[in-house]
């Protein structure tokens, strides 16, 4: 195997899936709630490049195969939970100023309902009166119930996420923090689903209405390294074609009968 030939190939393949990312972030710079992902890179020379169950240094020991750099191996992506900007509304949306989240009834296709969570505040009623997402799903109150209000009567909201109808409380927003978000998985673009070892904690967000937070995807830095990713992902492919070009050579010219 020629090894530069494999160094730049990696190489291309961490790239694109940085370019993947990147793309997203921009494809959501106006989507409500939405977290900004990022990448990792790692060296193979710290994860692969060793000699293990090898009769010459032992079956039992662990041996580095040398100075060498065999490429990079992609690393894991991550979600970057920052504080988006907010964008006045002047009506009933939502949007949670500190960490947390709000509570979600969720029901997918084969109609099996689960709770997710989100950052996203456009709420509105539908016809019943439930307080709902743009795609219909139910927000829930402090008890895990769908919450329904009175469509003739006007509602105001406290940061507590305390909503008022004719001076009276009828419904409290849940809101809900997590003890650590490595325990929480994306699900679509602005839902998250907490997986097995998350821990929910009481929550020091305040519900401001009347606004809307917005995605923390900062345009300009995004395209920047879009530009970064780009130049990169081109010398490795020149570095693809000067090899092809050596190998073109030693093969078919180096040794030749005159």
């Amino acid at each position: 195997m020629v090894k530069g030939l494999y160094t730049a190939y990696t190489g291309m393949i961490n790239e694109q899936n940085r370019m993947d990312i990147m793309t997203n972030n921009l494809a959501n710079a106006s989507t409500v709630g939405y977290k900004k992902e990022g990448s990792t890179s790692q060296s193979f020379d710290d994860v692969l490049t060793v000699k293990i169950k090898d009769q010459s240094v032992g079956m039992r020991n662990v041996q580095r195969l040398g100075v060498k750099n065999p490429g990079v191996k992609i690393g894991e992506n991550y979600t970057d939970y920052s504080q988006g900007s907010f964008r006045i509304t002047g009506n009933t949306y939502l949007a949670l100023s500190g960490e947390g989240f709000f509570a979600i009834e969720f029901t997918n296709k084969a109609g099996e309902t689960d709770t997710k969570y989100t950052r996203a505040g456009q709420f509105t009623l539908n016809k019943d009166g439930y307080l709902v997402t743009e795609e219909g799903d139910y927000v829930l109150d402090t008890q895990n119930r769908r919450i329904r209000l009175n469509t003739l009567i006007d509602s105001s909201i406290t940061d507590d996420g305390t909503i008022y109808q004719n001076g009276q409380a009828v419904a409290k927003i849940q809101v809900t923090d997590f003890e650590d978000y490595d325990y929480l998985e994306k699900y679509g673009e602005t839902y998250y689903q907490p997986i097995q070892g998350a821990k929910t904690i009481a929550a020091k967000a305040q519900v401001k209405s009347g606004y809307l937070e917005m995605a923390n995807v900062q345009i300009v830095s995004e395209m920047v390294n879009l530009i970064s990713i780009t130049r990169a992902y081109e010398s490795n492919q020149k570095v693809v074609q000067t090899i092809d070009d050596t190998l073109d050579v030693a093969v078919n010219q180096i040794g030749r009968v005159q």
